[in-house]
């Protein structure tokens, strides 16, 4: 076995509890294929379940003032502190097509405090970054700079919640072996083809 040869084997989609088959089968009609992460933690069902209400609670939520695009590029950041391919790839590609900006995931995943960012995001990935990293120093300091930027303690919280459930992803991702899907890498790069005309 290699360093990233994937070390848990998917089930099979015919032996996964309805709900969650359906789910899955429901996120492939819609993206075009299965996301890896999908199958991995279905292996213990009660976990799978556990781990995408967390998500959607956070990543869904519609009364959050960050935006679907802030969300993406907290994990893509996090991801790449934690060295996670899969989660970067995967989130960078959303990060690029809800950002409408093909470089963007690149930039950030590399370097966010070189990226062509506003204050306000930078403050945010500031945060999140020591959350990621140090959290035990949080002060009270750090909250009073992101209020600077309109962040009220709600927004605190998401950022937080979002960097904490993703840590746990990156290291979840990284004991599998889990490797990003082939269609991550292109996502968002390259306008999408309209169909053919009849």
């Amino acid at each position: 076995m290699t360093d990233t040869q994937q070390r848990y084997p998917f089930p099979a989609l015919e032996h996964l509890p309805d709900d969650i088959r359906d789910t899955i089968l429901a996120v492939q009609e819609k993206s075009g294929f299965v996301p890896n992460v999908f199958l991995q933690l279905a292996r213990r069902p009660a976990e799978w379940r556990a781990f995408f209400a967390y998500h959607d609670a956070l990543m869904l939520r519609e009364d959050s003032s960050l935006s679907k695009a802030e969300r993406e590029m907290i994990i893509t950041v996090i991801s790449a502190q934690n060295q996670c391919l899969y989660c970067v790839m995967a989130h960078g590609a959303l990060l690029r097509i809800f950002k409408r900006d093909p470089l963007i995931a690149d930039q950030v995943a590399i370097n966010y405090r070189s990226a062509a960012l506003s204050p306000r995001e930078r403050a945010m990935l500031d945060f999140a970054t020591r959350v990621n990293e140090a959290s035990h120093t949080i002060s009270d300091t750090d909250f009073e700079h992101l209020r600077a930027h309109g962040f009220d303690d709600e927004d605190i919280w998401d950022i937080a919640s979002i960097t904490g459930l993703f840590g746990l992803s990156n290291r979840i991702v990284a004991f599998t072996g889990m490797e990003p899907n082939p269609e991550f890498y292109l996502m968002g790069r390259q306008p999408r083809k309209k169909p053919a005309e009849a």
